[in-house]
C-alpha cells in the first residue's frame, strides 16, 4: 500500500489540477448507489476485520538496514505492509524456490 498526500503530487500537477483538486476537497459528499452512505452496521463490520487482524503472533525478524529503509519510506503502518508482503510472497511458489 502506498500512501500520498496531496504535497507528494504537486510536482506534477500543474496549478490548473492542483485548484481543481483543492475545490473538489471543499465539496460536501455526494453519495448514490454505486457508493451509499455509511450506517452503523456497515462500520462495525470494517472495526471486526480490522480486530480480527490482530490475531496474527509476534516474530522478531532481521532485516538489512536497506531493505528497512525502503519499508519505512511507506510511511506509518509499514510493519502491516511487510506482513502483507511476505503473505503473499509465501504463497508464491516460485519466489519461494528462488529464496531458500
Amino acid at each position: 500500500m502506498v500512501r500520498l498526500s496531496i504535497k507528494d503530487l504537486e510536482k506534477e500537477l500543474t496549478p490548473e489540477e492542483l485548484s481543481e483538486i483543492e475545490e473538489a476537497a471543499k465539496l460536501p459528499p455526494v453519495f448514490d448507489a454505486d457508493s451509499p452512505e455509511m450506517t452503523e452496521d456497515m462500520l462495525l463490520q470494517f472495526k471486526k476485520l480490522r480486530q480480527s487482524e490482530r490475531n496474527k503472533q509476534t516474530l522478531s525478524l532481521r532485516l538489512s538496514p536497506s531493505t528497512l529503509k525502503k519499508a519505512k519510506a511507506y510511511g506509518k503502518g509499514y510493519t502491516s505492509f511487510l506482513s502483507r508482503l511476505l503473505d503473499e510472497a509465501i504463497n508464491d511458489d516460485t519466489l519461494v524456490r528462488k529464496c531458500i
